[in-house]
């Protein structure tokens, strides 16, 4: 028997709306709950989605939506949130040298003004064309790809001045740890 596919099978969404849910708010419990909020319009709004249309690029648009509203709705909260991410990071556990540079870029992502990190992650992380990009957030192609210029000059100025880990030492041991 022959499977048909069916036009409006967000399944095979799930995996880039988290990633670019989690990109937004920095968090797990709250990226889930931002894609359960836009998959839930998205289903309420099903009618409306063309036939034919880019199904992944329309729920983005969703999702970015939803948090729009959110943010509007919980200013606070955000603030709450940013002063708990500070606190959390504040120390970071012992890791290879790559781990700690990894945080490192990780933070200066997560640093970049909001516009800028949504339009680089649609873009650089979720492969999507500018147009796309640019529809999923419901702005001009010009203005995405201004923000996309930003965040990366400003990513180039955060490796620039970041010095690179030559090596890792252990200090104030007595040389005797292996014992």
């Amino acid at each position: 028997m022959e499977r048909k596919e069916r036009p409006f099978d967000v399944i095979g969404q799930l995996a880039a709306l988290r990633r670019y849910a989690r990109s937004l708010v920095r968090n797990s419990d709250e990226a889930e709950d931002l894609v359960h909020d836009a998959l839930l319009r998205a289903f309420e709004k099903r009618k409306s989605f063309r036939s034919g249309g880019n199904l992944r690029t329309w729920l983005l648009s969703i999702l970015h939506n939803a948090h729009i509203d959110r943010v509007r709705q919980t200013r606070s909260l955000t603030r709450r949130h940013d002063e708990a991410a500070v606190e959390a990071e504040q120390s970071l556990p012992a890791g290879q040298e790559h781990a700690v540079r990894l945080q490192q870029v990780r933070d200066a992502f997560f640093d970049l003004p909001e516009e800028q990190r949504e339009a680089l992650h649609l873009v650089a992380i979720e492969d999507l064309s500018y147009q796309e990009a640019a529809n999923a957030l419901g702005i001009p192609v010009g203005t995405l790809m201004s923000r996309i210029s930003r965040a990366r000059a400003q990513l180039r100025e955060f490796e620039e001045k970041t010095p690179r880990i030559a090596h890792l030492k252990l200090v104030g041991g007595d040389g005797n740890e292996g014992d």
